[in-house]
């Protein structure tokens, strides 16, 4: 028989200190990072436009199959403070179906998503060739994998898992304790907005600016729906558009920036 224990009321220390906890070790680390990066970017001879900012880049060069292996073991690592929350949310009687992650209502999550992403995705190519022509972002190269058999699938995998990461800590599980806490909603959606901009610093004046913006979207619309699972979706098509779409267009197309 497993062992019980008495449930004991979490106190606000407890919650304050487990979501600081839950953002240092997943993206308030990276918003740190992002911004010790910037500040190097910006600091360095040439403007920011001349500098690139990677993503999914090889970990092993010539090596595809130890390659591959660091790819799926990046991906499944950061997807650990996701299993973290769920434990904690498990552990007040509720589960990730309590932020609206889960698939109960699969097609609705998927129009909505489709359709977020469809407006986003227009406009977030507008805004970042405008950002880096004025000098305010870097040149973003979404991917810079080996062209081996596992590259699509590797990079729509790390697409799918930076939505999972971010719209389930940044929007369901940082509103949620953010509210147990006391925040008035306007707090929480500007501290969950200013969170999203700040670990896409790294990219730019143009990449934070941009993200808040997202962010501050993405919140309103989790807020209506009541649910991560569209914004999950749309941020997930967001990001196959942006890795996928570089890979199959860079160098054929003059509009694209490269490195």
């Amino acid at each position: 028989m497993a062992e019980t224990f008495p449930e004991r009321r979490l106190t606000r220390r407890t919650l304050r200190d487990e979501t600081l906890l839950v953002l240092a070790l997943s993206l308030g680390a990276s918003g740190l990072s992002a911004l010790i990066s910037f500040i190097g970017s910006a600091t360095a001879p040439g403007g920011l436009k001349d500098q690139a900012a990677t993503l999914n880049a090889s970990a092993a060069p010539g090596r595809p199959w130890l390659d591959l292996a660091w790819q799926l073991f990046g991906i499944a690592s950061a997807l650990v403070p996701v299993a973290l929350v769920a434990h904690l949310l498990m552990r007040e009687g509720e589960s990730l179906r309590t932020l609206g992650f889960d698939r109960t209502r699969p097609w609705p999550d998927l129009g909505r998503g489709a359709a977020v992403a469809a407006v986003i995705g227009s406009t977030g190519i507008a805004f970042y060739l405008a950002a880096r022509g004025l000098g305010f972002n870097l040149t973003v190269v979404p991917e810079a994998l080996p062209d081996v058999w596992w590259k699509f699938p590797v990079l729509i995998l790390s697409a799918v898992q930076n939505a999972v990461l971010e719209e389930v800590i940044v929007v369901g599980y940082l509103l949620r304790r953010l509210g147990q806490l006391g925040w008035t909603p306007g707090a929480a959606l500007a501290a969950s907005a200013v969170l999203r901009g700040s670990y896409h610093l790294y990219q730019g004046i143009g990449g934070f600016i941009g993200n808040m913006v997202m962010g501050v979207v993405f919140v309103w619309l989790y807020r209506r729906w009541g649910r991560v699972g569209p914004l999950v979706v749309a941020h997930s098509l967001l990001d196959i558009g942006a890795f996928v779409g570089y890979a199959v267009l860079a160098g054929r197309v003059d509009w694209l920036p490269t490195a």
